[in-house]
């Protein structure tokens, strides 16, 4: 009976880490989610100051509350067109292991909890795609959404490229 008693332990133990709450949202017609621990807050549009010589897809600088953050535009980063702006498109902004910033969204969706038993390992889509960036798949209210790892998202090129460019800025401002 104790022996029992400590395999149902051991498997109530073995819950899936990425299983939680993912704030969901569009890119070209395709749902992603973001660990929601990782969002700091939704803006609306608001004007994006452009940052001549950065990376494609960093579309610029905002003032939020006094503070300078960089804005990357995720359909741009993964190899589709500029996100277009319209009433729907938000700022998501994110803070990182080691950096706070924002990313452009086609619309944000909802907050969904993802349970261990909804989420799939990533499929190989050969040698030459690379999937690391991807947590997993959520299947959740019978729709399928690509669960992100912001961490893997912004590289560390990304981070210290963004950290040079927002720094002669602020240089620039000052």
């Amino acid at each position: 009976m104790n022996n029992a008693t400590a395999v149902k332990g051991n498997h109530s133990a073995m819950v899936d880490p990425r299983a939680g709450k993912y704030l969901t949202f569009f890119l070209a017609n395709e749902e992603y989610g973001v660990e929601i621990l990782k969002v700091q807050e939704i803006i609306g549009r608001m004007p994006i100051t452009p940052v001549p010589l950065t990376s494609r897809y960093i579309r610029g600088v905002i003032n939020l509350r006094g503070k300078i953050h960089p804005i990357m535009d995720l359909n741009v980063k993964f190899g589709m067109n500029q996100t277009g702006i319209t009433d729907e498109t938000c700022i998501i902004v994110i803070k990182t292991s080691s950096l706070m910033m924002g990313i452009l969204v086609d619309k944000v969706s909802e907050v969904v909890n993802v349970s261990s038993d909804d989420i799939e390992d990533t499929p190989s889509f050969g040698p030459d795609v690379n999937t690391e960036y991807l947590l997993g798949v959520g299947k959740t209210g019978g729709r399928i959404r690509l669960l992100l790892d912001i961490e893997k998202v912004i590289t560390s090129s990304d981070i210290i490229n963004i950290k040079k460019d927002i720094g002669e800025n602020n240089k620039e401002a000052g």
